[in-house]
């Protein structure tokens, strides 16, 4: 072979080597794609229910989409009567990093308790939308509290709230109803990024600012602050590995502008690959 042809097809040779490499690297690190589970536009994945109304019922046009931002108002409400509402993604998920964008605006609603002043929620592990009753005032679920503050007192963000659950913290069964987060307080009307990550009933993170603020584990149906259920959907000591993903409605209106999922289940028996992953999406070194 002639020393050209053979340089050529060495210079070929390692052209094609490094591009099978590259792509081989490329395609190790690509990471999973966000579902956008609000799609800006509608709520045809969406699911209401709100308590004294049946399931798919948006009474008062409760939620709304308006300029490409999913709304909760109470402007149809003469008193919010404990009417607590909730939205419910269309299917369950599992291993997954849950992010919300979302502001408060305006004012309470007439008839809100004061705790619920600036109080929202991103319910996880939620029981099926199907199986609510009429008069039923939560879903059993694990509760990422969204909390604004007032100006000027402390008010911690991405608490732990348990409709109907407990969780273990710190290797012990917390029964109380809600556990603080270590956030600070996010005052006005600014948008906020809460993430949740939650890997089956192994570990679930509340995160703000890229930073963990709550950390717990194995979820289980349990303990009470939940009321006109369906027994049959309350089996305490169950274990909670999946579950639907509701956006919450308490007197105090609020904007999402982006809801959006990573579903980690395809790394779940990677453990390796996992941690990889969810320290990609996280901006982890």
């Amino acid at each position: 072979m002639k020393l050209k042809t053979l340089i050529a097809a060495l210079s070929i040779g390692t052209l094609f080597s490094c591009s099978v490499s590259s792509q081989s690297m490329s395609k190790a690190d690509k990471l999973p794609k966000p579902i956008q589970l609000f799609n800006g536009k509608d709520m045809k994945d969406w699911t209401p229910k709100i308590r004294l109304h049946e399931v798919g019922e948006n009474y008062a046009n409760t939620f709304r989409v308006e300029d490409g931002l999913l709304k909760v108002r109470y402007d149809g409400y003469d008193n919010f009567n404990q009417q607590y509402g909730h939205l419910a993604f269309k299917k369950p998920y599992s291993y997954y990093l849950l992010r919300v964008e979302y502001r408060f605006v305006d004012q309470q609603s007439k008839g809100g308790e004061g705790w619920a002043w600036r109080n929202s929620g991103a319910m996880l592990h939620g029981q099926d939308p199907k199986t609510m009753l009429k008069d039923q005032d939560f879903p059993i679920s694990i509760e990422g509290q969204l909390l604004g503050g007032d100006g000027k007192n402390e008010r911690t963000n991405s608490n732990l709230c348990t409709p109907g659950t407990n969780v273990v913290v710190n290797d012990k069964l917390f029964t109380p109803h809600c556990l603080s987060s270590k956030s600070k307080t996010y005052h006005g009307d600014e948008w906020v990024t809460a993430e949740f990550l939650v890997l089956g009933d192994s570990i679930i993170q509340h995160i703000l600012d890229g930073q963990v603020v709550l950390e717990y584990n194995k979820p289980q149906i349990g303990g009470g602050n939940v009321s006109n259920f369906d027994p049959a959907q309350k089996t305490d000591g169950k274990s909670l590995t999946e579950g639907y993903i509701y956006l919450q409605s308490e007197s105090h209106p609020i904007d999402f502008r982006k809801v959006e999922l990573y579903d980690l289940s395809p790394y779940k028996t990677d453990q390796t690959k996992l941690k990889s992953t969810i320290d990609k999406l996280l901006g982890r070194k």
